[in-house]
C-alpha cells in the first residue's frame, strides 16, 4: 500500500524554465523528495505540477517502500551518448560471451542449408580456397605499416608524455604521478591496502602485444600439443597481415596460384601448377617499415612537434583499428573464451596451454571461439586527467572518465579529442571543487 504524502512535500518536476542550482548540474543528482525518475527524452511533451506544457522531460513515479519513506529521491539520468558505461570487466571465472550466439549461428546455418536445396555447389571464395583475397592486400601492408609506426611514435611520446605502471600489477596511469585510487590486486596488496606502487613503464604496457602461432600453412593441420615450442610466436596482428598477402622474408609462408581440391570434410590437395607461367612481381607489394630501438628514438624538441607527432600517432591507431577490423572479416581470428589466447586461422591450435578457471576439467584445452576487435588489438583503458592539470583525488572517483592509454597518451600530448572516445571520458561532467560539494551529489 502506498503511504500518504502531503503535497507539499512534492517538488515540482522541473520545467524548460526552471535551473538548477551549480551543484544540481551534476549528472546522477538526487535530492530528498518522493522517488520519481526524470529522463530526457527528445520530443516528449508533458505538463508538470504546475500546468506549464512544453517541457522535454518524461516523468514516471517509481514504487515506493513503506518501511523507507523516509529516504526519497528523485534522479534525474542523461541518456545522451556523451555519457557512456565504461567498458565490462569479465571475471576471470566468467567464459567471455560469443560474438554472436549459439542460437543465432544455428538459425542462420538452417537458412544457407534451406536456401542451397536443389541448387548446383559453388564453389568455395577466398580465403577458404587457399588463395589470397585480392581487395584486402593493400589493406594488410597498411595495417602492418601503421601498426610500426605506431610503436615507434609511442616510443618517442612516451619520452614526453610520463606514463606510469605499477611494480605488482598491470595497470597504468598517464601522468606524472600515478593515480591514488587502491584498485591493486597484485602481490602483498593486502599489506598496501590495494594502493599502487608506481614506476616507469615501457610501451609493451600500453600497446600490448598479443602473441599468436605462425602458421606456414593456414589451411594445413592443426599444431599438435608436443610441438608448440617448435612453431614460432610472433604478434597477432602481424601474423594477421601475414596471411592476408604481406611477405616478410624471415617468416615463410605458403602462396597458393590455384583453388584447392576438396576430397573429404577436412581432406583436400593442392592443385597442379605447373601449367602456370613464372609468377609476376606483386603489384601490391609496398616498402615496410622497421621497428627502431631505444637508443634510436629521438624526442619531439618543441611543443608543435609535440602536437604533430600525437596527432599522427592518433591517425596510425585509428588505422590499426579500422584495418584489423577488416582483416578480420575475411580472415579467421580465433580467441579462448577463457584466457587471452589468440590464434589467426579457421581454426585454433591443439595446445593445452589454457591455465584460466576450471583448466583441469578441460585438460588445459583452449574453449576456441571467434574473436573480436579487442581481443586482437585491445584498448587499455586508463583514467582521463582533468584539462585543468589537477590531480586525481581518491573521494572524486565516480566523477572521472577513462579512454584508451594510445588515446590519453595523443590527448596530453596535444591531440585533438575525437568524438567517438569521447563517450567513455566524461568530459561534460562537473567535477566538485571540495569533498564537501560532492558529498551533496549522489
Amino acid at each position: 500500500m502506498r503511504p500518504s504524502t502531503a503535497p507539499s512535500a512534492i517538488l515540482p518536476p522541473p520545467t524548460c524554465s526552471s535551473r538548477l542550482s551549480p551543484l544540481r548540474s551534476f549528472i546522477g543528482l538526487r535530492w530528498s523528495a518522493p522517488r520519481f525518475q526524470v529522463r530526457e527524452r527528445a520530443g516528449a511533451s508533458v505538463a508538470g505540477a504546475n500546468g506549464k506544457p512544453g517541457c522535454s522531460f518524461r516523468l514516471g513515479v517509481l514504487t515506493l517502500n513503506v518501511c523507507q519513506s523516509s529516504q526519497r529521491a528523485v534522479v534525474i539520468r542523461n541518456e545522451h551518448g556523451q555519457n557512456a558505461d565504461f567498458p565490462r570487466k569479465y571475471s576471470k571465472r566468467e567464459k567471455k560471451p560469443f560474438p554472436i550466439p549459439v542460437l543465432e549461428l544455428r538459425r542462420r546455418a538452417k537458412e544457407r542449408m534451406k536456401a542451397a536445396q536443389g541448387k548446383p555447389k559453388q564453389p568455395m571464395p577466398p580465403p577458404k580456397n587457399g588463395m589470397l583475397v585480392r581487395r584486402l592486400i593493400p589493406v594488410a601492408y597498411k595495417v602492418y605499416n601503421a601498426r610500426i609506426l605506431l610503436i615507434n611514435n609511442l616510443k618517442r611520446l612516451m619520452k614526453v608524455v610520463p606514463v606510469k605502471g605499477c611494480k605488482y600489477c598491470s595497470e597504468i596511469h598517464v601522468g606524472s604521478v600515478g593515480h591514488p585510487f587502491r584498485t591493486c590486486r597484485g602481490m602483498s596488496a593486502a599489506q598496501r591496502r590495494g594502493e599502487h606502487d608506481w614506476g616507469s613503464t615501457l610501451v609493451e604496457a600500453v600497446f600490448l602485444p598479443i602473441e599468436a602461432y605462425h602458421l606456414e600453412d593456414r589451411l594445413g593441420p592443426r599444431i599438435p600439443h608436443d610441438q608448440r615450442f617448435s612453431v614460432p610466436r610472433i604478434p597477432a596482428l602481424v601474423e594477421l597481415c601475414i596471411q592476408a598477402g604481406v611477405d616478410l622474408p624471415e617468416y615463410p609462408t605458403k602462396r597458393r596460384r590455384k583453388p584447392i581440391i576438396k576430397i573429404g570434410r577436412k581432406e583436400f590437395v593442392d592443385a597442379n601448377e605447373d601449367d602456370l607461367p613464372e609468377p609476376e612481381p606483386d603489384r601490391f607489394k609496398q616498402p615496410l617499415l622497421e621497428e627502431l630501438h631505444y637508443d634510436e628514438i629521438i624526442a619531439p624538441s618543441n611543443p608543435e612537434e609535440t602536437a604533430a607527432l600525437a596527432e599522427e600517432t592518433l591517425e596510425a591507431w585509428e588505422a590499426v583499428r579500422d584495418g584489423a577490423l577488416k582483416l578480420m572479416k575475411g580472415y579467421a581470428v580465433r580467441v579462448c573464451g577463457y584466457c587471452p589466447e589468440v590464434h589467426v586461422g579457421p581454426t585454433g591450435h591443439k595446445a593445452r596451454n589454457c591455465g584460466a578457471f576450471k583448466h583441469q576439467q578441460r585438460n588445459g584445452q583452449h574453449g576456441w571461439q571467434a574473436a573480436v576487435l579487442d581481443d586482437l588489438v585491445p584498448p587499455r583503458y586508463v583514467w582521463h586527467m582533468p584539462e585543468s592539470g589537477e590531480e586525481l583525488q581518491r573521494e572524486l572517483k565516480t566523477f572521472y572518465g577513462q579512454a584508451p592509454a594510445v588515446v590519453e597518451i595523443c590527448i596530453q600530448g596535444g591531440a585533438k579529442v575525437p568524438e567517438k572516445y569521447k563517450a567513455t571520458m566524461r568530459l561534460d561532467i562537473g567535477i566538485p571543487s571540495s569533498l564537501k560539494e560532492a558529498e551533496m551529489v549522489v
